[in-house]
C-alpha cells in the first residue's frame, strides 16, 4: 500500500503542495479493482487422487472445493498450475452439473466423475475466460479439472476410474 503524506503549510502554499501531492497520486500504477485480482488466495492443501486408466494409474495432487463459495471461485485468477496437480469440486450429490471459464486464465481438462469414481466425461482444452457453459451430461458427483491436454497425453478416458476417498461414500 502506498502511503501519501500531505505536510501542513501556511495557507498562501498549501493549494500548490496539495496539487503537488495529487499529482503524484496521480502517477502512481493502477491498483487492480478487487483483491483477488491482485494476489490469488495462497493454494489449499492438497489430497492424493489416482486415475486408473488402461495404460496405468496416474496420480494428481488436487485441492478439494467442498463449500459453495469455494466451488464459485475455483481455480479462478490463477496463472499457473504444476502439471500434476488438479482441483476437484466435490458437488456432495450426485446431479447434473455445469462449469464454465469465467476469470479462468488456464486452459482445462475437466473430467465429469459419476458418484461411483467412473469417468462420465471429459471436455477437454476449455476455453479460457469464457463464459459458455459445459454440461456434464448427466448427474456427476464431482469435476476433476487438469491443465488442457493432460488426460489426452495420459490416454485417461470415458469409464476410467478415480480413486478418491470422495468416492466411497
Amino acid at each position: 500500500m502506498t502511503v501519501i503524506r500531505v505536510p501542513v503549510f501556511p495557507s498562501a502554499t498549501k493549494l500548490l503542495h496539495l496539487a503537488a501531492c495529487l499529482a503524484t497520486l496521480a502517477a502512481l500504477p493502477a491498483l487492480p479493482l478487487r483483491a483477488q485480482e491482485a494476489a490469488p488466495a495462497a493454494q489449499a492443501a492438497t489430497e492424493l487422487l489416482g486415475i486408473v486408466a488402461k495404460n496405468g494409474r496416474h496420480a494428481f495432487q488436487v485441492e478439494v472445493m467442498r463449500t459453495d463459495a469455494q466451488r464459485a471461485k475455483g481455480l479462478m485468477y490463477r496463472r499457473s498450475m504444476a502439471a500434476d496437480h488438479g482441483m476437484l469440486f466435490d458437488f456432495e450429490r450426485p446431479a447434473p452439473a455445469t462449469m464454465w471459464m469465467k476469470n479462468t486464465y488456464l486452459s482445462l481438462d475437466m473430467v465429469f466423475i459419476r458418484s461411483d469414481g467412473s469417468i462420465a466425461r471429459i471436455a477437454p482444452d476449455t476455453e479460457p475466460l469464457s463464459t459458455k457453459v459445459i454440461p456434464s451430461g448427466e448427474p456427476v458427483l464431482a469435476v476433476l479439472e487438469l491443465n488442457a491436454g493432460t488426460a489426452a497425453k495420459l490416454g485417461i478416458r470415458a469409464g476410467d476410474r478415480v480413486e478418491h476417498p470422495m468416492f466411497k461414500r
